[in-house]
C-alpha cells in the first residue's frame, strides 16, 4: 500500500460528509445566511457553490487534476449540488487511487510557496472541514436536527462520554443519493435523551 493511501482513504470518507451535510438542509434554506442583511456570511447556496468551485479549482490548478466536467450543476437546486459533488468528486477520488508516492510528493505551486501534493492535500481536506463546520453552525440556526458528522450529536444521543451513539444520516453514497432522489430517507434520531448534551449544562 502507497504510504499515501490515507490522505486517498481521508478524501473519500470528507466528500460524504459533505454530502451527508448537505442532505440535511431543505430547498428553502438555500437562501439562509448567518444575518440576513450581512453578506459577508455566505448564504447556504453560496456554501455550495464554494465548495464546488473552489474544490475544482484547487485539484486543477494546484493538483493538476481536471475531471473534465463543469463545477457546478446547471440548475443550482440542493438535491443538483449533491449529485454534481458526489459525481465530480468520484471522478478526483478514482484519479487519486491510481497515484503513487512520487506523485504526491512531488513539489507543486501552491498560491506563492512551493509544497508537496501531499501537504496541498492535507490543506484542502481542513479547508472543506473549516466550511462543513459553518454549514452545521447554520443548520443549528434553521432549527434543524443533525446527524453525525464525526461523532455523537446533541440529537444522536448528547456527549460521547454518556455513550451516545453515532448516526450517520446515510451509510453509504449511493443510498444518500437514492434516497434524497427519492425525498429523503436519513435514519431516525433518538434526541439527546435525558443527560445534558454539553459539557457545561446551564
Amino acid at each position: 500500500m502507497a504510504h499515501y493511501q490515507f490522505l486517498i482513504d481521508t478524501y473519500e470518507t470528507e466528500r460524504l460528509k459533505v454530502l451527508s451535510v448537505w442532505s440535511m438542509f431543505k430547498d428553502e434554506h438555500l437562501p439562509f445566511r448567518p444575518h440576513p442583511t450581512d453578506p459577508r456570511g455566505r448564504s447556504v447556496h453560496e456554501q455550495m457553490v464554494h465548495q464546488c468551485v473552489s474544490e475544482n479549482l484547487w485539484f486543477m490548478s494546484i493538483l493538476g487534476i481536471d475531471v473534465g466536467a463543469p463545477p457546478l450543476p446547471e440548475n443550482e437546486t440542493r438535491l443538483a449540488f449533491i449529485q454534481r459533488y458526489a459525481e465530480d468528486s468520484g471522478k478526483r477520488l478514482d484519479v487519486l487511487r491510481d497515484k503513487d508516492d512520487p506523485w504526491w510528493e512531488e513539489r507543486v505551486t501552491f498560491f506563492e510557496e512551493c509544497r508537496s501534493r501531499a501537504w496541498v492535500m492535507v490543506r484542502r481536506i481542513a479547508h472543506t472541514a473549516h466550511h462543513r463546520g459553518q454549514q452545521t453552525a447554520l443548520l443549528r440556526m434553521l432549527d434543524c436536527r443533525l446527524h453525525s458528522t464525526y461523532g455523537p450529536t446533541a440529537d444522536t444521543g448528547g456527549l460521547m462520554q454518556n455513550k451516545a451513539p453515532v448516526i450517520y444520516a446515510y451509510p453509504d453514497l449511493d443510498t444518500l443519493l437514492g434516497g434524497e432522489a427519492s425525498g429523503g430517507a436519513k435514519a431516525p434520531l433518538p434526541g439527546p435523551g435525558d443527560k445534558p448534551p454539553t459539557e457545561r449544562p446551564h
